[in-house]
């Protein structure tokens, strides 16, 4: 079942669970702590959110391209980290939704610094025949951490905790784990730094790497902030204190689904797994816009949870398979770059429609652009294995 799953990747699966465990004790409750305990609105939660990733996702591309120019990514992966860490636990400080957005948005610095060399790092680690199985592994620990965080946080407040600020302090402590686990046991690999690679933050990369990356963007226009799918959850009946525990469902199905999925991928192909995992997305979005009681959002979530097994790690092997080995840093900038140019408008584009059209109209927008996304994926990108049975 481990088989691939070396050093290196194993310990920055542990690193991700320890950071989700910390982050997963706050995020299904901030969006009751935004507009229950400081007056914000659904928009300025898409404010919040959109800003945040979207700073991430920018940062994702030079830290991405200067991880092809050093020989050490490591350094750049603690310095992330240990930014989120540090940052993270002051939202329990928060005393006005523009001080959660300042506090988030330096917690998505931190990610912007690690995300793309950590990913590169793991490309590095793995054999080609295992990346599928490899991103899978890695996704699946991120989620296990984030079934453990809300789980943790119910258990607190129902016993030793009744305050939300109090707990978000406590969310600290694995962020800590995570900084030392890094700095004591992940290793370097040999490889060759990209001398040239400050020149690829003027252009896309060619070829089918550029037009996967296009249609990832048109997909990401369409898949906002799940702090959407709180609110929902919410708006029908779902009480405050079962919130976190709906969240640790959904992370377990994901947790169950990412290495399957992804080890599916390595027998199968890539890009017909990818093309599965947008149609539920499009499909689970279509039910959340119609859900109107608390059973069909579990439902849902569920279903939802599968989205991410099919397609979390499936992608990021997808895009190693096409990327030069020299330049894989600059890969995961450019496909977190996507990502995050559409995350900012994905996110104020479905809060205002929510908050002006109701809470229907905005998930019936996602469903749709998935779809389309998958029809184009289809069209104009083709499978590593066609590339190279033609070459």
């Amino acid at each position: 079942m481990f088989t691939g799953i070396t050093g290196n990747v194993f310990i920055l699966g542990l690193v991700s669970f320890f950071t989700d465990v910390s982050s997963e004790m706050i995020y299904p409750l901030l969006p009751l702590f935004l507009t229950g305990m400081l007056g914000a609105g659904p928009a300025f939660l898409g404010v919040i959110e959109g800003v945040a990733e979207s700073t991430a996702s920018l940062l994702k591309l030079f830290s991405g391209i200067a991880s092809d120019r050093v020989r050490r990514r490591k350094r750049l992966v603690l310095m992330g980290y240990s930014l989120s860490a540090l940052m993270r636990p002051l939202i329990g400080s928060a005393a006005s939704p523009l001080a959660v957005l300042l506090i988030r948005t330096g917690d998505r610095v931190g990610k912007g610094i690690r995300t793309s060399p950590r990913d590169a790092l793991i490309a590095d680690s793995v054999d080609p025949s295992l990346r599928g199985k490899a991103y899978g592994f890695h996704r699946s620990m991120d989620h296990a951490g984030a079934l453990v965080g809300p789980l943790l946080a119910t258990f607190l407040l129902a016993f030793f905790v009744k305050d939300l600020r109090q707990l978000f302090w406590l969310a600290g402590i694995p962020g800590v784990v995570a900084i030392l686990l890094i700095a004591w046991k992940v290793t370097e690999t040999e490889r060759t730094p990209e001398p040239k690679a400050r020149l690829q933050l003027a252009m896309l990369p060619p070829g089918g790497l550029r037009r996967y990356l296009v249609i990832l963007f048109l997909f990401t226009l369409g898949n906002s902030s799940d702090a959407f799918l709180l609110l929902k959850a919410g708006a029908v009946g779902t009480p405050s204190y079962r919130l976190p525990l709906l969240w640790a469902f959904f992370h377990l199905v994901k947790m169950l689904s990412n290495m399957p999925f992804g080890a599916l991928s390595d027998r199968i192909g890539r890009r017909s797994v990818i093309v599965a995992g947008w149609c539920v997305y499009a499909l689970s979005y279509l039910g959340f816009g119609v859900a109107r009681s608390e059973w069909q959002i579990w439902l849902l979530f569920g279903v939802y949870g599968l989205f991410f097994g099919l397609t979390e790690g499936v992608e990021k092997a997808f895009l190693v398979d096409m990327a030069q080995p020299t330049q894989r840093g600059a890969a995961f900038g450019w496909y977190n770059f996507a990502i995050g140019a559409g995350a900012l408008p994905a996110s104020l584009i479905f809060g205002g429609i929510w908050q002006y059209e109701g809470n229907v109209a905005p998930f019936l927008f996602g469903a749709s652009l998935a779809g389309v996304a998958a029809l184009l994926l289809i069209m104009l990108v083709r499978p590593q294995k066609d590339i190279d049975d033609a070459v």
